[in-house]
């Protein structure tokens, strides 16, 4: 029987999205069936009104060989994403053609009406793209009775049931790159230089930045440090080097020992409220405790940017194949994932494990607040 597949991708960007959405949509239609695209997550299908065609083309689009065929050589992804989450949509965000159907107090769930977009879009099959947040919805989903196969995506790395998630490498890449960059300016100044990354709950992407970037000293969300044992430590590395300078990373998520998340704005869909800044707070303190001059660079958004490299186009095609032959052969709520080197999947409801954080024993010296790698030897690719 032709299958119609939808595809959609929610939460933060990475590369390697697009060219998973291209490698879906060719292996659907190599297997004569269809594919469809839900643009900005699952917002796509919570603003769908079957009722209206410009509410359709707004949140939807065809998806064939002609339109995906170079979208790979971009990053980011051209269905757009979104933090939404139709089960928990709060009064101010409800589209008005659901206004009629809020009633009591939000958050309203309107899971029943993401079920009836769906049979209206005679969807047979849903891939959403995402981490834990945009999964979380995607296993309602397969518990209502979609066939869900799932694809996991994120900087950080952490969705749990699998050693590698689509993106993380590229960032990592990016991180390197910039702190190489950064040398020349932190050298020629005889600075110390603050580089704050992603990173809300788990540090592994400033981890391995530092590790692989051969950076002083890494602050991690998993480690709460004190400022002043840091800022002796920077002070030895500056003294020790020959060009007089010092560099830490700095997870998002990192906090000063006895202090709290560096947070702003509303809380998500999600529960999530926005993360950043403790880069500068770790600056502006370093400099009053050392008297020395600070170079601040928050790479933020410049580690998701771009193309994606060699090894995320690698994962994200063949995610993408094996999930299509996954729906195409009948299964649901199943994740593709990579373990122990090899492709694979695993059950959707693993993501629910809970927050998927850096083995501090086994990776991170947590008196010099740096890389510490103590075993490779059965550890996967990337160590996590």
């Amino acid at each position: 029987m032709t299958k119609r597949i939808a595809i959609l991708t929610g939460g933060g960007d990475v590369p390697g999205l697009n060219p998973c959405i291209k490698a879906a949509v060719r292996r659907v239609e190599e297997s004569g069936g269809t594919a469809i695209g839900i643009r900005r997550g699952w917002a796509g299908l919570l603003h769908c009104d079957p009722d209206d065609p410009a509410s359709l083309e707004t949140n939807t689009m065809s998806l064939n060989a002609s339109v995906v065929r170079t979208v790979d050589r971009s990053g980011g992804t051209f269905l757009h994403t979104s933090r939404t989450n139709p089960g928990h949509v709060e009064a101010d965000d409800v589209p008005d053609h659901l206004r009629t159907n809020a009633t009591g107090d939000s958050p309203y769930d309107f899971t029943g009406h993401v079920l009836e977009v769906l049979d209206y879009l005679g969807v047979d099959a849903l891939l959403p793209i995402g981490g834990d947040d945009t999964l979380s919805y995607a296993l309602r989903m397969h518990t209502e009775g979609v066939p869900v196969i799932a694809i996991p995506k994120t900087m950080d790395n952490d969705v749990h049931g699998t050693d590698y998630c689509i993106g993380f490498s590229t960032a990592v890449s990016r991180g390197v790159e910039f702190i190489h960059n950064l040398r020349t300016s932190t050298g020629s100044h005889e600075r110390i230089a603050v580089v704050e990354l992603f990173g809300r709950y788990s540090g592994e992407t400033s981890l391995i930045t530092a590790y692989l970037a051969g950076v002083d000293r890494a602050l991690i969300s998993e480690v709460p440090f004190k400022i002043d044992k840091l800022a002796d430590l920077l002070m030895k590395d500056k003294a020790a080097n020959p060009s007089n300078y010092a560099m830490v990373t700095v997870s998002e998520g990192a906090t000063i020992a006895g202090g709290d998340l560096h947070v702003s704005g509303e809380a998500d869909a999600y529960g999530h409220r926005k993360l950043g800044g403790i880069g500068r707070t770790v600056g502006e303190l370093l400099k009053d405790r050392t008297g020395e001059g600070i170079i601040l660079q928050d790479v933020a958004y410049l580690m998701r940017s771009g193309r994606p490299d060699s090894l995320d186009l690698m994962v994200a095609t063949n995610y993408a194949v094996m999930a299509v032959d996954l729906a195409l052969e009948g299964s649901s709520g199943r994740m593709v994932a990579l373990r122990s080197g090899t492709y694979t999947n695993v059950p959707i409801s693993i993501t629910g494990g809970g927050v998927k954080r850096v083995d501090v024993d086994e990776l991170y010296d947590v008196d010099g607040y740096q890389p510490k790698v103590r075993h490779v030897g059965g550890k996967p690719m990337f160590l996590y």
